[in-house]
């Protein structure tokens, strides 16, 4: 399976997969507000039907304590309801954050635990051109070679004021709680390394989707 780069400048590669591109077999998938395209198996897919009429949050519990990040379903209609498809049938609980680069990222969300695997589905939400990945959002990893706004499973939470990404990665949301723990977290990487191997386990415990 191809590797998905997260590409910023100097030398610093940041990788995830989600399965083939969206534009390779893709077809609709018609939710009751949306309309989005699924690439690769799509029999894997469940996209959760998401109230637009709340707020809906995902708790992070990791062996480092817990965050939370609001969902941004209007920025995101497809990518969130992915998500929290695939929190519901309990798809990240015993998953890892496999990649810690300090004052830039953590990555999590691969099945595989090195950046190559993924749900066997992606969506596509290309982000807003004037998308800023700044401290505690969360976006979704893709290839360099993917549509702008790919996703999988693997996301990343933004642990740099403003780590200069361009806009092309899907917008999951933003920490909302807990952002200590994302910096404690984000120290736990080696910054001479730049596959970003972590110094130590961070495991995810479980994840839960919450609504308001």
């Amino acid at each position: 399976m191809r590797r998905l780069a997260l590409l910023i400048p100097l030398v610093i590669l940041l990788v995830g997969c989600g399965g083939k591109s969206a534009t390779s077999g893709a077809t609709k998938t018609k939710g009751s507000t949306m309309n989005c395209e699924i690439g690769g198996d799509k029999s894997k897919a469940e996209l959760a039907n998401l109230d637009e009429g709340k707020t809906h949050e995902i708790v992070v519990n990791t062996n480092k304590g817990s965050f939370t990040f609001e969902l941004a379903t209007k920025i995101s209609p497809c990518a969130t309801a992915s998500i929290a498809g695939l929190v519901q049938k309990g798809f990240f609980d015993g998953l890892t954050f496999h990649r810690i680069v300090p004052g830039f990222v953590i990555q999590g969300g691969d099945p595989e635990g090195n950046g190559m695997g993924g749900p066997g589905y992606t969506t596509v939400d290309a982000p807003p051109k004037d998308t800023q990945y700044v401290k505690g959002l969360v976006a979704m990893a893709k290839s360099g070679s993917d549509p702008s706004g790919t996703s999988g499973s693997q996301f990343f939470v933004v642990t740099g004021e403003n780590v200069g990404l361009p806009p092309d990665y899907a917008v999951l949301g933003r920490v909302t709680d807990g952002l200590d723990v994302v910096e404690q977290i984000g120290r736990l990487g080696d910054p001479s390394d730049p596959s970003g191997a972590p110094t130590e386990r961070i495991e995810i415990k479980n994840m839960r989707l919450e609504a308001k």
